[in-house]
């Protein structure tokens, strides 16, 4: 028993808060690495082989190949010997060292495999080309693709850092004469820019998401990887809401979204459009076309795309079963094969009843690129507070979209969505805050989908204006208790205050006030995230792989500019719902969305 304790990094003589557990947690995993050392063999004599023949296809024809194939043979011969000592079931006394020889074998393993392949790689470039490309490569070839996505996102915080920074220098620092403002201005001017300066605290929480999304997460994702074979993923409903207008584009849409679907090698799967006026849609195995008839009412009332969706759930016409799940997309949704994978790997695990993926809008042939520019603020949420929310804390603190929806079957009949009109004009987001308040959780959908922004700013205007009539609604509505609808009550009194943070900017210019250290840093935060989060969505829609560095710099200065303009147009669509009720209808605009067949096509 001495030696046991002594062995998992206990001193006999030692009291137990002397212990180390961090020693001992490591000890257990290494053990459980040496008793599957066999196959850990097979694994690197396998890799070295591959390694080896590698190495002998390019070194036949070079004097020097005899050399390093008996380097490649003696490293093999080597690595087989040693793994042969410490193959068998080690004996527990024998710990130190055979662990000693196990980390000392691997690393020696690693080094070798590492550095033949870095010079195979140089040495097939060293003809043509100078000694600094060579070292690039090698570089290049060193540092693995998780280091280089890790670099990525730790230049990407510094940036952000560094522009909440230069929005404090070109606002100024804290510094400054400080007066008595009551007796400069008067204290009603006092009071009402002490006030507009108080507003700036109201939108803090929906940017601290932010911030802590892009910050604690990496932006730079992978393409992900299919953890089982697509044959045997639960059954999908692809489920397109429509009220007909533009049959062309959902046709054309549905083949599109299909050939992705065969493409992956999904077999299990249907793609359910529904919807109001009839669209011929194009007879498939895969597809069914679900006509909601005139004469259809909820018990509740629901209006709109909740009452489409509310007829598709009804026993009559829903023929999906326990286990099934449900693909939520808009009629101008773009699967892309990622967005299919995440999708299979998320109703595979089914360790969450809903889940939500990232949508890009400035994929194919850009139609309006003022409105394209102004949504890439949509892709950097998705990357901080929606990843943030749904990722980490698995609750839709703040929404989520209305397209791109995962949801198990059976979650979404219990929640349903017959609410009543008021749940009519942002359906989606009533039914997060249900979802949330009946206890199911939440998860992150890998992937990113595709879809087109508003083509005109009257559009854009109007988009914004359904938006935030549909969650002032969802705020105020008394069939969800306040604690799980705080994010819309927040985003609520945020766009009601939208034009007064607005005015904060040049009514501080006219009548500047005492330096306040507190006002200051959150000011500039909340400035430097909103950029940020522009330039992020701009940045993750056009890559610079794709689009050339200058192109995207230039993309990076418009899209600030048109921020601006989209935070003119939001302002207006908040005064139109919050301070001219008159001009909020109970109606559900619908933007135009159809463009000519080669528009859709991805570049």
């Amino acid at each position: 028993m001495t030696k046991f304790g002594e062995l998992l990094g206990r001193n006999p003589d030692s009291s137990p808060s002397e212990e180390r557990p961090i020693r001992q947690v490591l000890l257990i995993a290494i053990f459980f690495l040496l008793w599957h050392s066999e196959r850990i063999h097979r694994q690197w004599r396998r890799f070295l082989d591959n390694c080896g023949l590698r190495l002998n296809n390019y070194l036949r024809r070079d004097p020097i190949g005899i050399l390093w194939r008996s380097l490649s043979q003696a490293a093999v011969s080597v690595t087989t010997s040693l793994m042969q000592l410490i193959s068998k079931r080690p004996v527990l006394v024998c710990w130190p060292r055979q662990l000693q020889n196990f980390f000392l074998l691997h690393w020696l393993v690693f080094a070798f495999s590492r550095t033949r392949h870095l010079l195979v790689g140089c040495i097939s470039r060293v003809q043509g080309a100078n000694w600094q490309y060579c070292l690039v490569q090698l570089a290049m070839t060193i540092v693995s693709a998780p280091a280089v996505r890790r670099l990525k996102h730790a230049m990407s915080v510094i940036a952000l850092f560094g522009l909440i920074r230069l929005v404090g220098i070109i606002r100024g620092g804290v510094t400054g004469n400080d007066f008595n403002a009551i007796e400069r201005y008067g204290l009603l001017v006092t009071l009402f820019i002490y006030f507009l300066q108080c507003l700036v605290f109201v939108p803090l929480p929906f940017f601290i998401f932010n911030f802590l999304g892009v910050v604690l997460l990496n932006v730079f994702t992978t393409k992900p990887k299919l953890k089982s074979c697509p044959s045997l993923s639960p059954f999908l409903c692809f489920r397109v809401v429509t009220r007909g207008l533009y049959p062309d584009l959902v046709n054309e849409n549905v083949r599109h979204n299909i050939k992705i679907c065969n493409n992956i090698g999904l077999q299990k799967y249907v793609f359910e459009v529904v919807t109001d006026i009839p669209i011929n849609l194009e007879k498939q195995a895969q597809s069914r076309e679900v006509v909601v008839p005139t004469e259809y009412k909820t018990s509740s009332g629901s209006l709109f795309k909740a009452r489409a969706l509310q007829y598709a759930l009804e026993p009559e016409v829903d023929n999906l079963q326990a286990g099934d799940w449900i693909v939520h997309l808009d009629e101008e949704t773009l699967l892309t094969e990622e967005s299919v994978i995440g999708i299979i790997n998320f109703a595979g695990a089914a360790d969450y009843s809903f889940g939500q993926g990232v949508i890009t809008y400035g994929h194919g042939q850009v139609v309006n690129w003022i409105t394209t520019l102004a949504d890439s603020v949509r892709v950097g949420i998705d990357y901080g507070c929606l990843r943030f929310s749904l990722g980490v804390l698995h609750k839709p603190i703040f929404s989520w979209k209305g397209s791109f929806i995962v949801a198990d079957a059976e979650a979404e009949k219990d929640i349903s969505f017959d609410h009543g009109p008021e749940a009519s004009i942002a359906e989606d987001c009533f039914f997060a805050c249900k979802a949330f308040s009946k206890g199911y959780s939440f998860g992150i959908v890998e992937g990113e989908m595709l879809e087109k922004s508003t083509f005109t700013l009257y559009d854009f205007i109007h988009q914004r204006h359904r938006w935030m009539h549909g969650i002032l609604l969802t705020a105020l509505s008394k069939k969800i208790p306040l604690r799980y609808k705080v994010g819309p009550v927040l985003m609520s009194l945020a766009g009601c205050t939208m034009p007064f943070n607005m005015l904060l900017f040049p009514i501080s210019m006219i009548w500047p006030m005492p330096p306040s250290p507190v006002m200051y840093h959150i000011y500039t935060f909340v400035v430097g995230i909103i950029i940020y989060l522009f330039v992020l969505g701009t940045l993750q829609t056009f890559s610079i792989k794709q689009h050339g560095l200058i192109k995207c710099c230039l993309l990076v200065i418009a899209t600030v500019l048109c921020g601006i303009i989209a935070s003119v147009l939001e302002n207006i669509s908040s005064l139109r719902v919050y301070w001219i009720p008159k001009s909020s209808t109970n109606g559900f605009y619908v933007v135009n969305k159809q463009v000519q067949s080669e528009c859709m096509k991805i570049l």
